[in-house]
């Protein structure tokens, strides 16, 4: 017997993977048995695709995990030093927040008028093309979210091996954090392999306890407000020292960006969504907003315990919070941090990993990303990509320069996406649009990202940028061979047919006109 599982599949369209093969849409089933070795691997009659088993509470949580993450316990140092002030610095983390719900609600508007997992590839795919949605593929299957995973687990790594070198002037070692880092790629993504249940399991567990950790440091802060401790937050002098450089303050966007990013995760996933035109609008309205006021309440309630220049000196800002007013019992937020971050790593992997899924299944990348496992129903091929290209980017990159370089390259995409959505208002007036927010939150977001961009080349013209921005337009070198002209690669039909019976996967049964009814 033919040991392919993809000679069954019949096409209902000619359109290719960037390997040159064909499997973007599929109009039959497999039936019959893969076999290695000798073995029997499985049997099935059903269309292999992700199942509809995201409730309202389990979208809720991927958001709030998303964005709960090692965000609120970097980036209020960073915060800080671009804005030189305590009370600026509190001011943007509350727009940070406007920023990210009315992004939010622009792309909550697009998920429901293009029902699709993938996020920004799916807008830009239906509003500008493939060209547009190839080149985000591109720089996120890449950047984007191999450094999101890579910035989360580092961080989680940090707090993991703090409590070991406690007292030491320098902290843990480099390489014994990426060490730490890489092992905990490796059980994230073999989470998000074994089963999308488990994998929302684990995500709902750690959003609640990362929140509970939050709630101890809010509920620390009142209490010292009501000591008197609030000399920092004086709104007659939290203002006084702030920077008048405007263009200082993308920066400080960036910092604080990055803490909300997460915001358009549920967006990436909305064909594991049950019901998402009601579903992904109020796991939403509840996630953003519950995040905006935590985030708000944890930073004041640092500022009630650490001075500014403390907190800037600080290399773990929470720990050293903890240290000055928990006692003995400081080592429950360090824990909690460990929590907040490897349950948002869960939650990335989850949502990310369907990005190459999309792709590939729309021709973008090689079709083996487009495999999901015949028995588990999870995008195994794509997952562990993510997990290996993270691996990659945790050798030579540190926090801060993965989180500038994530920010310049994620804005240019966000904001494309969001003129999309003003585009197909104007090309397609007709589509049913179950939400349809205010004309006016999509322009004030087009301007933001233009700003997001713009302003910090403006500020600090480093090369970096420059790099960044000639990575995303280096996509069209792979575009036009493999995509546009439909150039086959060497060897591919031999390397999918090894990966597809060791990893135990077949084509997606994924049929657009269905899942759209």
């Amino acid at each position: 017997m033919d040991t392919n599982m993809g000679d069954n599949i019949r096409h209902r369209d000619g359109t290719q993977n960037l390997d040159g093969t064909n499997n973007t849409i599929y109009e039959s089933k497999f039936d019959g048995k893969a076999e290695s070795n000798g073995n029997v691997v499985e049997e099935f009659k059903e269309p292999v695709k992700l199942k509809r088993q995201l409730g309202l509470i389990s979208g809720t949580a991927i958001i709030v995990g998303s964005m709960i993450g090692s965000g609120i316990f970097i980036s209020p140092k960073g915060v800080l030093a671009q804005t030189e002030s305590v009370g600026m610095s509190l001011v943007v983390w509350s727009l940070g927040g406007v920023v990210a719900m009315f992004g939010a609600l622009c792309f909550a508007e697009l998920g429901t008028i293009i029902p699709k997992s993938g996020g920004e590839y799916a807008y830009l795919h239906t509003a500008f093309g493939g060209g547009a949605a190839f080149l985000f593929s591109w720089t996120a299957n890449i950047v984007l979210k191999p450094s999101s995973l890579a910035i989360i687990i580092l961080a989680c790594a940090d707090y993991a091996l703090q409590p070991f070198y406690e007292g030491t002037e320098c902290g843990p070692p480099l390489m014994a954090s990426k060490f730490v880092a890489a092992c905990g790629i490796f059980l994230v993504v073999g989470i998000n392999c074994y089963s999308a249940k488990v994998s929302s399991i684990v995500i709902n567990f750690f959003t609640v306890a990362k929140l509970l950790a939050l709630i101890i440091i809010i509920i620390v802060g009142f209490i010292e407000m009501g000591k008197g401790n609030t000399e920092y937050l004086d709104p007659k002098t939290s203002f006084a020292t702030s920077t008048p450089n405007i263009l200082a303050y993308a920066i400080a966007f960036y910092q604080s960006l990055w803490a909300y990013d997460g915001w358009n995760q549920l967006n990436y996933v909305t064909e594991e969504l049950q019901d998402p035109m009601k579903n992904l609008p109020r796991a939403i309205v509840i996630g953003i907003p519950l995040v905006t006021v935590v985030y708000l309440l944890t930073n004041i309630a640092y500022f009630t315990v650490l001075s500014p220049d403390e907190l800037l000196q600080s290399s773990a800002v929470a720990v050293t919070f903890a240290n000055r007013t928990l006692g003995v019992m400081a080592w429950i937020i360090p824990m909690s941090v460990v929590f907040s971050t490897f349950g948002a790593a869960v939650a990335v992997v989850y949502s990310a990993g369907r990005l190459p899924y999309v792709a590939a299944r729309e021709g973008h990348m090689i079709s083996i990303l487009a495999y999901a496992h015949v028995k588990r129903l999870t995008p195994v091929p794509s997952t562990l990509w993510l997990g290996i290209v993270a691996i990659i980017m945790i050798i030579p990159g540190s926090i801060e320069e993965l989180i500038n370089y994530f920010n310049f390259a994620a804005w240019m995409f966000y904001g494309g996406a969001i003129s999309g959505l003003l585009y197909l208002r104007w090309k397609h007036p007709e589509w049913e649009r179950p939400i349809k927010v205010p004309l006016p939150i999509p322009i004030i977001m087009v301007i933001a990202s233009a700003y997001f961009v713009i302003a910090p080349v403006i500020d600090d013209p480093a090369i970096e940028f420059l790099f960044a921005f000639m990575f995303v337009l280096a996509g069209l070198i792979l575009y036009f061979p493999f995509v546009y002209f439909k150039k086959e690669l060497p060897y591919m039909d031999e390397i999918t047919t090894f990966l597809q019976l060791f990893l135990e996967v077949a084509p997606s049964g994924y049929n657009a006109v269905d899942e759209n009814k």
